[in-house]
């Protein structure tokens, strides 16, 4: 059986919509989600559908029960809280014994600069600490990242970030989805990292022009300091802790942090990544 929690979030469908289309039957998948009742099209399909609030410990351990495999999506929101849902998590799915563990981590997360990767570096050693057979998803840029608010941008006509000329070797959210799709559905993965990354890197700068091209309008990129960039975000009403999350990415991205391009993707997929231009498109047709 496998479990795939965050399943009504936006990774977690696009797993399982990728594990039914390579034929594993729905009555083996269990959606394990904080709100059952939005994931009646789910049960719909025959998915069982199971109770995991990360923030209700009491749930995890009856959801994970009977999981030969466990996909753990990482969850959202200020650090501490994040911490504290990662802890909750594994210490279930070590009392539940899970036959495998997977964990959506972030790419080079024991090295990485970047302030998010803290988190997945407390999980990671949580995870390693229970002994549990483990495969790490360390997952790079989700395209969607920068064109969920690209319509926007463009209708502005600029792009505002910290990145500089740093460049994201980014890929859409449903390539890394179903690379997890395709390791829960492989033997012998316990103890595999995998480093995700896109096949191609691009700055913001390439982004803007691609945005342009696809648009027929203006779009330039505004590169800003860190400290203008993090008033124009809280301008506009977003939480603290992903002003703060933002800023620091683009800085860390600025001095090439998320450039690394490893092919271990598309090596999963058995096909190139999805190329920036199509999740442009995407994006712009809405």
């Amino acid at each position: 059986m496998i479990v795939v929690t965050g399943a009504t979030g936006q990774f977690g469908r696009l797993v399982i919509d990728a594990l039914l289309e390579r034929g594993t039957p729905a009555s083996e998948i269990v959606a394990a989600v904080r709100t059952p009742a939005r994931a009646a099209d789910l049960a719909a399909r025959g998915v069982e559908v199971r109770e995991a609030d990360y923030t209700r410990p009491e749930t995890l351990v009856p959801a994970f029960t009977g999981a030969d495999k466990l996909l753990f999506v990482s969850s959202n929101g200020p650090e501490a809280d994040r911490i504290a849902q990662h802890t909750a998590v594994v210490a279930a799915a070590a009392e539940a014994r899970v036959g495998l563990l997977l964990y959506t981590s972030l790419y080079a997360a024991d090295k990485s600069p970047l302030g998010l990767a803290r988190v997945h570096r407390d999980t990671e050693v949580r995870i390693a600490a229970t002994g549990l057979p483990n495969v790490l998803l360390r997952n790079s840029w989700y395209t969607e990242n920068y064109t969920g608010s690209l319509a926007g941008a463009v209708e502005r006509g600029a792009i505002a970030g910290s990145a500089g000329e740093g460049r994201v070797a980014s890929a859409a959210r449903a390539d890394y989805a179903e690379a997890a799709a395709v390791v829960l559905l492989s033997e012998d993965q316990a103890g595999k990292v995998y480093e995700l990354t896109g096949d191609n890197n691009w700055s913001l700068a390439e982004l803007a022009a691609e945005a342009a091209k696809q648009s027929g309008k203006e779009v330039v990129y505004a590169n800003l300091p860190a400290e203008q960039y993090t008033e124009v975000l809280n301008g506009v009403g977003l939480p603290p802790f992903l002003v703060e999350l933002l800023v620091d990415s683009d800085v860390q991205i600025a001095d090439g942090a998320l450039e690394g391009i490893t092919g271990e993707l598309s090596g999963l997929l058995g096909r190139p990544t999805t190329p920036l231009a199509d999740t442009v498109s995407v994006a712009l047709k809405g």
